[in-house]
């Protein structure tokens, strides 16, 4: 089995490369592909000033956004393919007695002139209209001292919800979130009403998360050691549990030791056939300007339960820019294996992937095994512009006719 890993992404270099960070900085770590890609158009978070009178929340506001530009080709067999120009413009009112507020409009338009015709247009990226235009955020929130609570549509990134901005309009999700910082731990809990966004579908509007929403309680710490501990009601769905630790040790200036286990379980509600134990490991090391990471999920087999990584991109350590266990996960054993390696120079970045998923035969005697290959390149101007290439191979081993390949073009300007 191990003959066939080959060298493929580290997150974390990937990711300093296209923010032009240098090696001996303290990071965040990025654990997967998809979280990679996710990270790359992020847009920049402007501190929100304090003020002493309340007319001067609107005076002191400060407005963000950012411009995209996107070619993309689906990611399936159908060889159709989009141009758009998207964006964000987001409003927030300064700060006065803990008390502020903010909105923003997202949208997003096919340019017919550089897209497939009919059945030859990618419709993900902006509806199948061809447009799509909503106010994704729109949220009060009160702090006091180290206590934040905010209700609204605003951006969530917990393990089971994210904003997954991987194309041009992330996720956003309607909910009421209470966090709380104490000596670099950081607890949060909320619930989630409803999601909008490409995962969610933008020819809908609003959609619900379970049947009645989703209660969660979670649990974070990262500096040198880092953890998680998160519990999610699903309603209706499935409650589910996700954990995960690691650790970090810098072997001298240049070269850093990075090391993770994580776990998921989900355990079914009415029916839903929502069911799983998931367990991963991570292993990456960053010498000077190369990094070499290698990253493991193993599934168990529920007989006629499959898994669910939530709403957006999800967790685990083996999420490619598309592949991700729950594409294979029902009714069987999944192993799934990415290995890499990644060069940062400057402002310049690059990274391979190659990820592995094999699938035991379910109760049907079928198999799965897929290969996804992942290049990624990026150049960082400055701070506020970037441009990214993404090239995806997708082989289905036991499905000739559905492997397929695509081209991913983005460019990127915070405002």
């Amino acid at each position: 089995m191990f003959k066939k890993i080959v060298l493929s992404v580290s997150t974390l270099t990937i990711l300093v490369s296209l923010q032009a960070q240098e090696v001996e900085e303290k990071r965040d770590r990025i654990h997967s592909v998809r979280k990679v890609v996710d990270q790359v158009g992020k847009i920049d978070t402007k501190e929100v000033s304090e003020v002493d009178k309340a007319r001067k929340m609107f005076s002191d506001g400060k407005v963000s956004g950012q411009l995209r530009l996107m070619y993309s080709q689906a990611p399936d067999t159908s060889g159709a393919y989009t141009s758009v120009v998207g964006g964000i413009i987001k409003y927030e009112l300064a700060e006065y007695h803990g008390f502020n507020a903010g909105a923003a409009v997202y949208t997003s338009y096919d340019l017919p002139f550089a897209s497939g015709k009919d059945t030859k247009r990618y419709t993900d990226l902006s509806s199948s209209e061809g447009d799509h235009t909503d106010m994704s955020e729109a949220y009060i929130n009160y702090r006091y001292e180290d206590l934040n609570f905010r209700a609204g549509r605003q951006v969530l990134d917990t393990p089971l919800a994210d904003s997954d901005d991987i194309r041009v309009i992330q996720n956003t999700f309607e909910a009421y979130i209470a966090t709380y910082n104490i000596k670099g731990i950081e607890l949060m809990a909320g619930h989630i009403q409803n999601w909008h966004g490409t995962d969610a579908g933008l020819d809908n509007a609003w959609v619900d998360t379970g049947k009645n929403g989703v209660n969660f309680a979670g649990i974070s710490y990262q500096d040198g050691l880092e953890y998680n501990a998160w519990y999610y009601n699903i309603t209706g769905e499935t409650n589910a549990v996700y954990l995960d630790i690691g650790m970090e040790y810098p072997l001298n200036e240049d070269i850093l030791f990075h090391a993770g286990i994580q776990y998921l379980n989900e355990s079914e509600l009415d029916n839903s056939k929502i069911e799983a134990s998931i367990y991963g490991a991570l292993i990456e090391v960053v010498a000077y300007d190369i990094g070499i990471n290698l990253a493991v999920n193993k599934s168990d087999k529920q007989v006629g339960k499959k898994s669910f990584s939530g709403y957006g991109g999800g967790t685990l350590y083996t999420n490619m820019d598309t592949m991700i266990l729950d594409e294979i996960s029902e009714d069987r054993d999944v192993l799934a294996l990415v290995a890499g390696i990644s060069y940062s120079i400057n402002k310049f970045g690059f990274l391979y992937a190659y990820g592995d998923f094999w699938g035991d035969e379910n109760s049907a005697n079928k198999k799965e095994h897929i290969i996804e290959q992942d290049v990624g390149a990026g150049y960082n101007f400055n701070d506020e512009f970037v441009v990214a290439l993404l090239f995806s191979d997708f082989q289905d081993k036991e499905n000739a006719d559905a492997d397929w390949n695509r081209v991913q073009v983005m460019l990127n300007y915070n405002f």
